[in-house]
């Protein structure tokens, strides 16, 4: 397979009423077992850098990004190569020449004025370069080790007609929204609100994106598919698999060993969260 397009991998996903998962990546390991899981249940997948990741790496995207794109060109199903959670201009601008073929815009902590302003003109960029990008509205919360944001906060909520004034007036290609779902849990007990879903699926003529998907159980997973989201955003629970498997063979000399059983347990990780949204 070739690398693949992540907004035609959401749309055929759409048209389908499926949806594609899209997994957080930190290492080639994550890579490798991210295609892995993808080519054990034979269904596309996408792999996102993340700010972050580039952060934890140096600051430099190109290294990993053309490993990530080299794991793609060779995989047996179609994998997309996306660059998340992008709030530094510098970076976004960086996307299209290291291989990506999507972004997600993140500035959903500013305040409404200020979100739809930066968006707009990072989606005049990304589509004059070739490049089908998200964005969010409402906040999840639980980045960068924030506590979880509360249920009535501001922002803790996407609203329907503010989603549907944004992404017009953005011209976002996909839209990220807040309805429970929280980044960096360990534990799979969150439950989304279903009856928002329902309403911002109607409201929004773009693909709906899940962030904090790593929370959810397989039934929440599986029922907020069938409410409407297109992109379900999965990193924590790769995490949680990479660390147990590295405690449990942790070797003193060669890393081979542990990066290995490491690599098997986001493979079946992956694989199972896949196949729980298909």
């Amino acid at each position: 397979m070739t690398l693949a397009a992540t907004g035609e991998l959401v749309l055929a996903a759409a048209a389908a009423g499926r949806a594609v998962a899209a997994f957080n990546i930190i290492t080639l390991e994550h890579a490798e077992a991210v295609i892995a899981g993808a080519e054990q249940t034979g269904k596309p997948v996408v792999l996102q850098l993340s700010e972050n990741a580039v952060r934890f790496r140096d600051g430099r995207l190109l290294p990993i990004a053309l490993a990530a794109g080299a794991c793609a060109e060779a995989a047996a199903v179609p994998v997309g190569l996306h660059l998340d959670h992008v709030k530094s201009p510098e970076l976004l601008r960086q996307a299209a020449d290291a291989g990506f073929g999507s972004v997600m815009y993140d500035a959903a902590h500013l305040p409404y004025a200020e979100n739809l302003e930066t968006t707009r003109s990072a989606a005049d960029w990304a589509h004059a370069n070739g490049l089908w990008i998200e964005a969010e509205l409402g906040e999840v919360g639980g980045k960068n080790g924030a506590a979880p944001l509360d249920p009535h906060a501001p922002g803790a909520r996407t609203d329907p007609d503010e989603a549907r004034r944004f992404v017009a007036d953005s011209g976002v290609d996909a839209l990220a929204v807040a309805i429970g779902s929280t980044h960096a849990m360990t534990s799979r007990t969150a439950a989304l609100d279903h009856i928002l879903l329902a309403r911002l699926t109607k409201a929004v003529d773009v693909p709906l994106v899940l962030h904090g998907s790593s929370g959810l159980p397989d039934s929440e997973l599986a029922a907020a598919v069938a409410g409407g989201i297109r992109k379900v955003n999965i990193g924590t629970a790769l995490n949680v698999a990479m660390t147990e498997a590295i405690r449990t063979h942790l070797t003193p000399a060669d890393p081979r060993p542990y990066l290995t059983a490491a690599r098997t347990a986001m493979t079946a990780t992956a694989a199972a969260m896949i196949s729980a949204l298909n």
